[in-house]
């Protein structure tokens, strides 16, 4: 049977889906917040994800970006929010799809059923920013369904970057971590880098910014 995590603080609306999911044959395991949910989903694979957007602890969406960084299982948002901004950066960050509360039992096992037949679940050796997804096992990355020629030092600067995606990271951090020595205050080597894999992905997406310079201190990444 297939398994399904529901992450929802409400109380009686977890159990509310937890029962309906029993009735139709479905194992349900139930989360009340987000940090519960990335330690049950860090230990266990699920076939499914039901994500409510508003939960304690971490949220819907940093919820949904750790799972995103190791696995493609189906995931349906919950939602109370129905303005269009937010469905697409919902839809963007990486949610499978998504149903407005309050919704309709029938419908909600209707796209659970579609998901489940069109949906992998697999765990993959991938991270993913936006469009960016970068192969860790075979160092390749890709910008949508582009490949990016990165060098090594390259990818492995997008890979740290990427990590942690808020961080903020010095050039120490940067030459430290990727080429394993000590810093020893050369900004050209770090500053040629990056402008090189920011070329790479002006060259398939010309208006968008991905690497933001932070003044005085370092790079992340541009959400």
């Amino acid at each position: 049977m297939k398994t399904i995590l529901v992450v929802e603080d409400e109380e009686n609306i977890n159990r509310m889906l937890c029962d309906l999911l029993k009735y139709n044959g479905y194992v349900p395991e139930a989360a009340y917040s987000g940090t519960e949910a990335v330690m049950l989903f860090s230990g266990k694979t699920y076939d499914l994800i039901l994500l409510d957007l508003m939960i304690p602890g971490k949220t819907g969406f940093e919820v949904l970006e750790e799972i995103r960084m190791t696995s493609t299982v189906p995931v349906i948002a919950l939602t109370a929010v129905s303005e269009k901004e937010s469905t697409v950066a919902l839809l963007k960050a990486g949610a499978n799809d998504y149903l407005t509360k309050p919704f309709d039992n029938d419908e909600l096992l209707a796209r659970i059923e579609v998901w489940l037949r069109n949906g992998t679940g697999k765990t993959t050796r991938t991270i993913t920013f936006r469009e960016i997804v970068l192969d860790l096992e075979q160092y390749e990355a890709f910008i949508g369904t582009d490949a990016l020629q990165l060098s090594k030092r390259e990818f492995e600067i997008l890979h740290l970057l990427m990590q942690n995606p808020k961080k903020v990271y010095t050039k120490n951090n940067l030459y430290e971590s990727v080429w394993g020595d000590e810093f020893m205050g050369d900004d050209n080597t770090i500053n040629v880098h990056i402008s090189k894999i920011r070329a790479k992905i002006a060259g398939f997406r010309p208006k968008d910014e991905y690497i933001q310079t932070v003044w005085g201190i370092g790079y992340k990444m541009s959400e």
